[in-house]
C-alpha cells in the first residue's frame, strides 16, 4: 500500500476523548467540507479533509472516533489506536492535535501523557474554557505547555477563537518534522498499577500548576478544593469548604431531567414533542415537494403523450421517486432535532436514564447510542455497536437494532397515518408516530429480554460489564454545526436510498407494464382519463406483477389484502421506503389532477379486492400494515451488515426469519382482532 513521504502533503490527526470538542474543531478546520470513509477492512469510520485555505497551511486533517487511552477495550478503539500509529492508507501522522476539556483535566490529560510517552508530536487544543470559567477557574496554557513539554493553545471550535494560533503552533511542529523526519513511535503497553499511579500523580501536579483561580493569579491553591470545583456528578449537591459544586445550572436541570420519578416522564414528553414537530414543521415543505413532482409528472405526460416511454418517465421514474422524496423534509427535521438534543448534551442523559431498564434485559447504557442511531439507519447503528466491548451485549444489541423505526420507515408511516388521520389534525399524527416509535422500543426490549434467556445458544460468553459515562455540561448548541451535520446525514440518506428507489421504480414499472403493454379494451363513450384508467387496470391484471401476485395471494387473504400489497411488501425488502413508490406504481398514481400524495390516498381509498366490491384499504388493514412495518426486517442490506459485524450467518438469518414471521403474525392478529371487535 502506498505510504506518504516527507515531501507529501503533511497529515494532521485529531485525537481526544469523546465530548472533548474534537469533532467541532474538525468541522471548523475543514470548513465542513469533508468526506467520511471506513478504515480498510473495518466498519469504523473516519473523516478526512483538506485544511481550509484561510489558514495558509497546506495539509490534510483527519478526525477519527474518540478514545480515552492508547489501551483499547473494544474493536472500535483498537482500529482507531492502530491507525494513530500507522494509518492503513495515509501512514504516520506528522502531528497530532489533541483536544483536552479544561474542565475535565484529571481524566483527559491521561491520554495526552500516553501520546507523548509514545513519541507522537503533540499540540494540545484546550477546549471548554468557558465552562471552566463558569466554575471560577482559568487555565494557564504557558504553564500547561511547560509541564507537558509540548505547546498548548486555548481554542473555541464554535467561534474560531484561538484556532489561528493553534495552526501557527502546528506549523512550527511541521517545520521541525521536515528536518527530523517522521516521529519514532513506540507502542504504549505499560499498564501496570504502579505506572498508572505515577501518571495520575503527575497529572495532579500539572493541575496544581496550570489551574488558576479567577481574580487570584497565584498558581498555588488547594488541589482538593479545585477537584471539588471541577468534578461534575449528577448526585445531590455536596459542599466542601463552604463552596457548592460548580455548573449549578447543569446540576439543577439534572435534578429534574435525571430524577428517578420525573426523568422518564420528561424523556417521553421530549420525544413526543420531537415527533409531533416532524409532522407540523414538515407539512408546508412536503406540500411544495409534492406539488413539484406532480407538476413534473403531468408536464411529462402532456409533452410526450401516452406512450411507453412517457409512462416510464412520468409514472415510473418521476412518480416513483417523488412519492418517497416528498417525505424528505420529515427526515431532515428528524436529523435536525436529534442533532439539537445531542449538541445540548441531553442525549447522553438519555443513555443514563435507560441504563437501568436495559440492565434488566442483559444490556447497559452503552447500547443506547447504537439503538438511537437505529432511528436514522440500522446499518451505521450496527457499526456503532462495535464500541461495546462485551461480545454478548454487542451481539444482542445488533440483534434488536432492526426493530428501531429507522428514517426509511418514516415515509411508510407518514403515508399510512395520512390515510387514517385527517390532514388538519397533524398533532394527532405526531402522537401516533411517537406511539409507533415507543412501541418499537418496547418490542425491542421485550425481544431482547427473551433472547437474553437463550444467549448461551447464540454467544458463548457470559462475562459482565460496567457502564461508565461522562456527562457533558448543558450548553447552547451552535446552529451551523447542527445544520452541517443534518446536511451530511440527509445527503448520505439520499445517496443510500436514491439509487435503490430509482432502480426498483424502473423494475416495478416494467413488471406492472409488460407483457400486455398495449391491451385492447372497449373505449366507446369513455373520456380520455377513463380510457387511461381502464387501460392501466387491464395492463396490470395481465402483467408479470400479477403472475407474481398469484403466488403471494394465499398469504395476503388471511390479513384482508390482495397480491398488490404483497408485491409492494416484497419490494420493500430492498429498502423500506420502496414500499411507497411501489404502491404508487402498482396503483397507477399519476397526480394529473392533484398532488402525488393526495392522488395516492384517493387511489387507496377507492381500491377494491378483485370484483368483490370490498375495500382493500380500511382502518383495520392500514393498522395491520403499520404493525407489520414495526416488526419486519425488510432491508436486506441490514442482513449483510449483521453478517459482517457478527462474523457468521446465525444472527442475521435468525433476524430475517424471526422478525419477518413475527411481523406477519402480529399483522394477522391485529387485522382479525380489530375485525372481531367490529372495526372495519
Amino acid at each position: 500500500m502506498t505510504r506518504r513521504t516527507s515531501e507529501a502533503v503533511p497529515l494532521i490527526a485529531l485525537v481526544g476523548p469523546p465530548n472533548s470538542g474534537k469533532t467541532t474543531l474538525f468541522n471548523y478546520l475543514s470548513g465542513q467540507n469533508y468526506k467520511t470513509v471506513n478504515y480498510p477492512g473495518a466498519t469504523v469510520e473516519y473523516s478526512i479533509s483538506k485544511l481550509q485555505s484561510k489558514f495558509n497551511l497546506k495539509a490534510d486533517v483527519i478526525d477519527s472516533p474518540g478514545i480515552v487511552s492508547l489501551t483499547p477495550v473494544s474493536p472500535d478503539e483498537k482500529v482507531s489506536v492502530d491507525a494513530l500509529y500507522n494509518h492503513p492508507k495515509l501512514g504516520v501522522p506528522d502531528v497530532l492535535i489533541a483536544t483536552v476539556d479544561s474542565s475535565q483535566l484529571s481524566r483527559h490529560l491521561f491520554l495526552i501523557k500516553q501520546l507523548i510517552a509514545s513519541g507522537f508530536r503533540v499540540v494540545v487544543a484546550v477546549t471548554m474554557v468557558d465552562l471552566l470559567n463558569k466554575k471560577g477557574y482559568d487555565i494557564s496554557t504557558s504553564e500547561l505547555s511547560k509541564q507537558l513539554g509540548c505547546e498548548a493553545v486555548k481554542i473555541d471550535g464554535r467561534t474560531g477563537k484561538g484556532i489561528f494560533e493553534l495552526i501557527r503552533q502546528v506549523d512550527k511542529v511541521l517545520v521541525q518534522s521536515r528536518i527530523s523526519g517522521k516521529p519514532h513511535l513506540k507502542p504504549y503497553n505499560d499498564i501496570s498499577k504502579e505506572n498508572l499511579l505515577n501518571i495520575y500523580k503527575e497529572i495532579e501536579k500539572i493541575e496544581e500548576a496550570a489551574l488558576v483561580k479567577l481574580n487570584s493569579r497565584s498558581s498555588g491553591f488547594d488541589l482538593t478544593s479545585a477537584n471539588s470545583q471541577l468534578t461534575v456528578l449528577n448526585t445531590a449537591i455536596t459542599k466542601r469548604n463552604g463552596r457548592n459544586k460548580p455548573d449549578e445550572f447543569t446540576l439543577k436541570l439534572d435534578r429534574i431531567l435525571l430524577n428517578r420519578h420525573s426523568g422518564l416522564l420528561f424523556f417521553f414528553l421530549i420525544m413526543s414533542a420531537l415527533f409531533t414537530s416532524i409532522f407540523w414543521l414538515a407539512e408546508p415543505l412536503m406540500e411544495l415537494v409534492d406539488e413539484s413532482f406532480a407538476f413534473l409528472a403531468e408536464f411529462t405526460t402532456d409533452a410526450l403523450g401516452h406512450s411507453w416511454y412517457s409512462d416510464l418517465l412520468a409514472n415510473g421514474i418521476i412518480t416513483g421517486t417523488g412519492s418517497v422524496l416528498v417525505f424528505l423534509p420529515q427526515i431532515i427535521i428528524l436529523f435536525l432535532l436529534l442533532g439539537l438534543l445531542e449538541d445540548t448534551g441531553y442525549l447522553s442523559r438519555g443513555a443514563m436514564l435507560i441504563d437501568k431498564p436495559l440492565s434488566k434485559i442483559g444490556l447497559n447504557g452503552k447500547s443506547f447510542v447504537p439503538m438511537l442511531s437505529g432511528f436514522a439507519c440500522a446499518i451505521p447503528a450496527m457499526m456503532a455497536a462495535r464500541t461495546i466491548s462485551n461480545k454478548r451485549e454487542r451481539f444482542l444489541t445488533i440483534f434488536i437494532i432492526p426493530l428501531m423505526s429507522c428514517s426509511a420507515r418514516l415515509p411508510v408511516y407518514a403515508l399510512l397515518l395520512a390515510f387514517l388521520i385527517p390532514g388538519e389534525k397533524s398533532w394527532i399524527g405526531g402522537l401516533a408516530l411517537a406511539s409507533i416509535y415507543i412501541l418499537a422500543i418496547a418490542s425491542s426490549i421485550a425481544i431482547a429480554a427473551l433472547m437474553n434467556k437463550f444467549n448461551h445458544k447464540i454467544v458463548k460468553e457470559q462475562d459482565t460489564s460496567s457502564f461508565i459515562l461522562e456527562l457533558p455540561a448543558y450548553r447552547m448548541p451552535k446552529p451551523s454545526v447542527i445544520i452541517a451535520n443534518t446536511y451530511q446525514s440527509a445527503k448520505l440518506y439520499l445517496q443510500k436510498a436514491g439509487p435503490v428507489i430509482l432502480t426498483f421504480s424502473i423494475v416495478l414499472w416494467f413488471i406492472t407494464y409488460f407483457p400486455d403493454h398495449n391491451p385492447q379494451v372497449e373505449t366507446e363513450g369513455l373520456s380520455e382519463d377513463e380510457i387511461v384508467l381502464l387501460l392501466s387496470g387491464e395492463r396490470l391484471a395481465n402483467s408479470y406483477a400479477a403472475d407474481l401476485g398469484k403466488l403471494i395471494q394465499p398469504f395476503m387473504e388471511p390479513v384482508g389484502m390482495d397480491w398488490r400489497v404483497g408485491v409492494a411488501l416484497i419490494a420493500a425488502f430492498a429498502a423500506r421506503e420502496v414500499f411507497v413508490s411501489s404502491m404508487a406504481l402498482i396503483f397507477k398514481v399519476t397526480g394529473d389532477e392533484e398532488t402525488l400524495q393526495q392522488s395516492m390516498l384517493s387511489a387507496m381509498r377507492s381500491a377494491e379486492i378483485g370484483d368483490t366490491g370490498q375495500l382493500l384499504f380500511t382502518p383495520t388493514t392500514i393498522t395491520g400494515l403499520i404493525i407489520f412495518f414495526i416488526f419486519a426486517l425488510q432491508c436486506l442490506s441490514t442482513v449483510a451488515v449483521a453478517r459482517k459485524e457478527t462474523g457468521g450467518w446465525r444472527i442475521p438469518v435468525l433476524q430475517l426469519v424471526m422478525f419477518t414471521g413475527l411481523a406477519y403474525l402480529m399483522m394477522f392478529i391485529t387485522v382479525n382482532g380489530l375485525r372481531f371487535w367490529g372495526i372495519p
